[in-house]
């Protein structure tokens, strides 16, 4: 799932690509299409915008669909420093800025639903309704096998720096502790390893409370990335949260079962309280 698709979403098919505010550094590459109600869609790390191409006709119906490539992946550049939830929270707030949008819906996957709690919690008013499928943003309590990788990793890191080791020493180190790296650590490099290292670091439990909007949470009951027990964790941590599970599903519960996440999430998000009332 982390190859990008082709049929990219960030040509011209209506991408807005009008300069970023000083704020939306860099610059969003997304599609912008069109009118309605607006309903941003944050993806994944290692993926970009398009994994949501499936998807976006059945929800486009009296919406305005917002769909960037987040820093660092898909056609918008990498940030120039390491970056965590936060800055990315804020970057998503900035696009809306300069998009003219005050208030707008949310769907989530993985990473994107880390910065979608950020953003729900940090800066109130902006989302009125949230989907999140298979978020991250709980830390799992490490092992004794997890530490012992962790500080494997760590010394061979040391050994691949030191300058007093023979240069075929530092390499084999650097070679081995490549290997113990998480895949997506392995993938990439840089200010990207940087910011990686900073999100999954991140424990946004106590942001959790702070939500005070619907949240829908959907989860694949085969989810080994982000586990079941996070999205129970966070129905019981949102003060307005429900969880649905697609059974037999993975990570990438929306691509699995694309049809009936769409029934569900339009099902969600046509149910205005405020429409209701009036």
């Amino acid at each position: 799932m982390a190859a990008h698709w082709s049929a990219g979403l960030n040509g011209d098919l209506s991408g807005d690509r009008a300069a970023g505010t000083p704020g939306e550094i860099p610059r969003a590459a997304l599609e912008d299409r069109g009118t309605g109600r607006p309903l941003v869609l944050l993806h994944g790390w290692g993926v970009s915008s398009e994994l949501f191409v499936p998807i976006l006709d059945a929800l486009q119906p009296g919406r305005r669909l917002i769909v960037p490539d987040l820093p660092g992946f898909g056609a918008t550049p990498e940030p120039t420093t390491p970056w965590s939830v936060h800055e990315y929270a804020a970057w998503c707030i900035a696009l809306l800025d300069r998009l003219g949008i005050d208030t707008c819906d949310l769907v989530g996957h993985s990473n994107g639903g880390r910065i979608g709690i950020a953003m729900a919690a940090t800066y109130p008013g902006r989302v009125s309704r949230m989907v999140l499928a298979g978020a991250a943003g709980i830390r799992s309590p490490q092992t004794l096998r997890t530490r012992a990788r962790v500080r494997s990793y760590k010394l061979l890191r040391a050994a691949q720096r030191s300058g007093a080791m023979p240069g075929a020493i530092r390499r084999a180190a650097g070679r081995r502790a490549d290997q113990r790296g998480s895949a997506d650590y392995r993938a990439v490099s840089g200010v990207m390893r940087g910011t990686l290292v900073r999100l999954v670091t991140e424990d946004l439990r106590t942001l959790l409370p702070r939500i005070h909007v619907p949240v829908l949470l959907i989860w694949g009951d085969q989810d080994t990335e982000t586990p079941l027990d996070d999205g129970r964790l966070m129905e019981r941590l949102i003060p307005d949260a429900g969880l649905v599970v697609f059974e037999g599903a993975g990570h990438y519960a929306y691509l699995e079962q694309p049809a009936r996440f769409c029934r569900i999430v339009e099902v969600f998000l046509r149910d205005d309280p405020s429409e209701g009332a009036a």
